[in-house]
């Protein structure tokens, strides 16, 4: 089996992403983020994403307040333009299609929100070449818990050593390590403005492309 995470590894959605961040704070009277800014705060779910950029630091809480009003807002803008600047990383339709032909279970592991997740891939055309779709709310916990990884295995009856994570960030890693999953990383993705390789994956690839020669 192999597990994607979504924003950063199969997808670059920071465009709409940062549209509906900058929508909800004009919204509140309050000046943009901006694209490079979203870029570095996306992967840890839609409440981490609107804290941050109330406060414009990752790790401050705002007004508690002022983040329930925030919230819906974002969330509105977010579903408005949700697919619509968002587009596939090169290779990785045609690395998909490759593993589904290969009978590769493939699992979508994403810390996004169903409501965000399922019309993203449906609205990129990949929706159906995933087994298993498993969003930042499907579960109690989300990455970088592995819960929603050995539920992806358990689910395919596969054992963890037989399964492989693939994603962009420091938190794909940590669950990976976590649920005894293999893990590759993408040398492109988000990852908070970080080198990937800092986190020590078992790989870094720079093209999803490069997937397909691993697994042979």
């Amino acid at each position: 089996m192999v597990v994607c995470d979504l924003d950063g590894t199969l997808v670059d959605s920071v465009p709409d992403i940062a549209l509906g961040i900058d929508g909800m704070m004009s919204e509140l009277g309050l000046g943009p983020s901006g694209v490079d800014k979203v870029r570095r705060w996306v992967g840890n779910g839609v409440e981490r994403l609107v804290s941050r950029a109330l406060t414009g630091d990752p790790e401050a809480e705002p007004d508690a307040g002022l983040f329930e009003k925030a919230l819906p807002i974002f969330r509105r803008h977010y579903s408005e333009n949700n697919g619509r600047y968002s587009r596939l990383y090169p290779g990785v339709h045609e690395t998909l299609l490759r593993l589904a032909g290969r009978k590769i279970s493939i699992a979508c592991v994403t810390n996004k929100a169903e409501s965000f997740t399922l019309p993203l891939l449906e609205a990129l055309g990949i929706f159906d070449l995933f087994g298993m779709v498993i969003s930042g709310d499907s579960l109690v916990e989300k990455k970088p818990d592995p819960m929603p990884l050995l539920h992806a295995a358990k689910h395919f009856s596969i054992e963890p050593p037989g399964c492989l994570m693939v994603g962009d960030s420091v938190n794909d890693v940590k669950a990976a390590r976590a649920a005894g999953f293999p893990v590759i990383a993408v040398s492109y993705g988000y990852n908070y403005g970080q080198d990937i390789h800092t986190a020590c994956p078992d790989a870094v690839i720079d093209n999803f492309a490069e997937l397909s020669a691993l697994l042979t």
